[in-house]
């Protein structure tokens, strides 16, 4: 089969767009891709996965400089730490200056080597004997001195710091200290505040996370843009796939769209490209497979309606010399009258046949219906009477509303699908049965046509089918009631002319045959069933 149609939106830029709109139709919920991840899309999965691994890479750059930044600044410190304990250790050793009065001393004499030059602000001054604190102080950003607390000097006098050391001390916050033993036995402890360190720390924290943050949402955005391009032909391939799942495939002529692959695209080497290729060439087989279908439900439909016309006019003939034989049976034996007998029967049979045929074979080709009012609820009536007169070994019921039901249609084919719903009612369900016909109208305007029986119902894997044509519940049953097993064919074939539809719902003791007639048929009154 030739290429088909291919419509100009499923092509270029919109492919993703349509693809999109294709796949909101019955996706799930929020929720439920929450829990279940592998129901997002793949283009989402993807940025996703991207994201998470450049959060990762930038979670360990981030912990990565900032332990290297740390490192260093920690050992920046912990030079300027010990340079202030040699000044200490140095002044210590020279003693309190001699022209200082006790007066004037802005600290005991025991912390006289804070005033050292080069000693800077916040350094920690202590002198210990014996684990006791004689003397301790820290200078403030004025340049005083300021004595340590009771519990600072406990913090400070706990251990002997030989290499630099970071202690909390009370009232002052973390400091890394180094203890020097003076030359009188006594331990002089020298420390720097880490606060210039934390807060450098925390400052890059910060300018790192801003940064992750604009590289995460620049690669969302970068990530959207590149996956929807590159995935772009699969979105293509989507659309079509959606588009030929709801064609008809079942019936009629199918078009496929045309090919999604160029054979002369670099592309054609990727993965995506081989998958378009092989989509392209799964839509060819299904093309020619549908073509050659078609070709033969043509033929036999064109066979079944020209030898149905046929078969009409020797069918009359027969018909016509069996009436008129049998009109002088009287001078033939019992064993001829009963043969025509016979011979007319099956001849009316074969006649109901061959108009059942003819009636399906003109539906099928498209012939249009008449379409003018039609009282459905009248209708009901003299159909349920008829039904009632055929068989009165069952119960007829008819359920009608207070108002006439009036549809547009074809007033003999719709009575010809109400007289085959009860038929195939009578026929399939034994004596005593109830067969109740309903006619209501829906809030949409449809026109619905019940028709229930209590009988022993539809074996489950035969009702997909029993709209199909020669096809029969029981067939030995069947053919002795006279079912020709086109009787809900042609109900479905003329409901569809219609523009409504059939269905079914069978339990043991409980078969119902519903029609939805829309509220108008199609303007040209042309089958929907080709």
């Amino acid at each position: 089969m030739t290429a088909g149609l291919i419509r100009p939106e499923a092509s270029g830029a919109t492919v993703p767009r349509l693809a999109e709109r294709a796949s909101r139709r019955g996706e799930p919920g929020v929720v439920f891709r929450l829990r279940h991840p592998s129901a997002l899309s793949l283009q989402i999965r993807l940025v996703a996965a991207q994201v998470v691994l450049l959060a990762l890479v930038c979670v360990g750059i981030g912990v990565g400089t900032l332990t290297a930044m740390h490192r260093f600044l920690l050992e920046q410190l912990d030079g300027q730490v010990i340079d202030a304990a040699a000044r200490s250790s140095l002044l210590y050793s020279l003693g309190p200056p001699p022209l200082m009065p006790d007066t004037l001393r802005i600290v005991p004499s025991g912390a006289f080597f804070l005033n050292a030059p080069g000693q800077s602000a916040g350094t920690l001054g202590a002198l210990v004997s014996d684990g006791e604190v004689l003397d301790g102080a820290v200078i403030t950003d004025s340049g005083t001195l300021k004595p340590l607390s009771e519990k600072a000097r406990r913090d400070v006098s706990s251990e002997l710091f030989a290499s630099p050391t970071s202690i909390n001390v009370d009232g002052l916050g973390t400091y890394r200290v180094l203890s020097s033993r003076a030359a009188n036995g006594r331990v002089i402890v020298t420390g720097l505040p880490t606060k210039a360190l934390d807060q450098t720390q925390l400052s890059l924290l910060g300018m790192l996370a801003v940064i992750a943050a604009v590289a995460l949402a620049a690669a969302v955005v970068v990530g959207l843009l590149v996956l929807r391009r590159q995935l772009a032909p699969l979105a293509a391939v989507a659309v079509t796939a959606q588009r030929v799942a709801d064609s008809d495939l079942d019936h009629g002529e199918v078009s496929m769209p045309t090919p999604l692959a160029l054979t002369d695209s670099p592309t054609q080497y990727t993965e995506v490209g081989r998958l378009r290729a092989a989509f392209d060439r799964m839509l060819q087989r299904i093309g020619d497979a549908m073509a050659a279908r078609h070709a033969s439900e043509t033929r036999v439909r064109q066979f079944v309606a020209d030898a149905s016309h046929e078969l009409r006019t020797p069918l009359a003939a027969i018909r016509g010399y069996t009436e008129l034989v049998q009109r002088q049976q009287n001078e033939f034996s019992d064993n001829v009258v009963h043969a025509l007998g016979r011979i007319d029967a099956e001849a009316k049979r074969m006649s109901s046949l061959v108009e059942d045929m003819l009636l399906l074979a003109r539906l099928d080709a498209g012939r249009p219906i008449d379409a003018v009012p039609v009282d459905l609820s009248q209708l009901a009536i003299d159909v349920v009477s008829d039904a009632h007169a055929a068989g009165r070994d069952h119960r007829w019921e008819l359920r009608l509303p207070d108002e006439p039901v009036v549809v547009v249609g074809d007033g003999e084919r719709l009575h010809q699908v109400l007289a085959n719903l009860l038929a195939n009612a009578r026929v399939h369900t034994p004596a005593g049965t109830v067969v109740t016909t309903t006619l209501t109208h829906e809030e949409r305007g449809s026109v619905v046509i019940e028709v229930t029986d209590n009988g022993p119902g539809i074996p489950a894997d035969r009702q997909p089918e029993i709209f199909g044509r020669f096809v029969r519940g029981d067939s030995s049953r069947s053919r002795l009631a006279g079912s020709t097993g086109l009787g809900l064919a042609i109900v479905a074939a003329v409901v569809n002319a219609h523009g409504g539809s059939v269905q079914v719902r069978s339990t043991p003791g409980a078969t119902t045959l519903t029609v939805i007639l829309p509220p108008e048929p199609d303007r040209d009154g042309s089958s929907k069933a080709q």
